[in-house]
């Protein structure tokens, strides 16, 4: 942090403390953008979930007046506190409704864009399909055709070698039931 110049350049005399604060607040309204509106935003949501959980928390440890012997010292204090935090809730949510409009504001004349376009799209086979010429298309749908032969193959395959491995898994439990009974 600087401090102020004791005397200025101009005059001899050092300029008014308010003279000095308006710059400054006129160039902190500058630099704050629609990013840093939204990170404030962000942090004043945190802020206002950690409250709330401070007043539920001070909820739960308030004991109900139902005949029990209660200290009023402790009434008064766990009370305050309780309306403290709902005063600073108010606050935080005055904040957040501020900082809600203000981005509003800076954000009217931007066009809006649709969410469809900043999703990544994956183009599915048919549109792929569509947008080869007729000799490209006919040897790749071969070599499709090829493909899928040879995965119905690997399929037929693949079943036939599960069975013999349920075959052989129930002949190793026959034969182990064999022997138990011999033994």
């Amino acid at each position: 942090m600087t401090t102020p110049p004791l005397v200025s350049p101009f005059g001899g005399q050092p300029p008014p403390p308010q003279q000095q604060q308006q710059p400054q607040q006129a160039q902190a309204a500058r630099d704050v953008n629609t990013a840093s509106l939204c990170r404030i935003g962000q942090e004043t949501v945190q802020d206002i979930v950690l409250r709330t959980m401070e007043i539920f928390q001070l909820l739960r440890n308030m004991q109900l007046p139902n005949g029990v012997t209660y200290h009023p010292n402790t009434h008064q204090d766990r009370l305050g506190k309780l309306q403290e935090h709902l005063r600073m809730l108010s606050v935080l949510f005055r904040k957040l409704r501020l900082v809600y409009d203000k981005c509003n504001e800076n954000c009217a004349g931007m066009d809006p864009i649709p969410p469809e376009q900043l999703i990544p799209f994956v183009e599915d086979d048919s549109s792929k399909h569509e947008d080869r010429s007729a000799a490209q298309s006919r040897p790749a749908t071969e070599e499709r055709r090829e493909i899928l032969e040879v995965n119905k193959k690997l399929k037929q395959k693949n079943q036939q070698l599960k069975q013999i491995m349920d075959q052989l898994r129930n002949l190793i439990w026959e034969i182990n039931s064999m022997l138990a009974v011999r033994s």
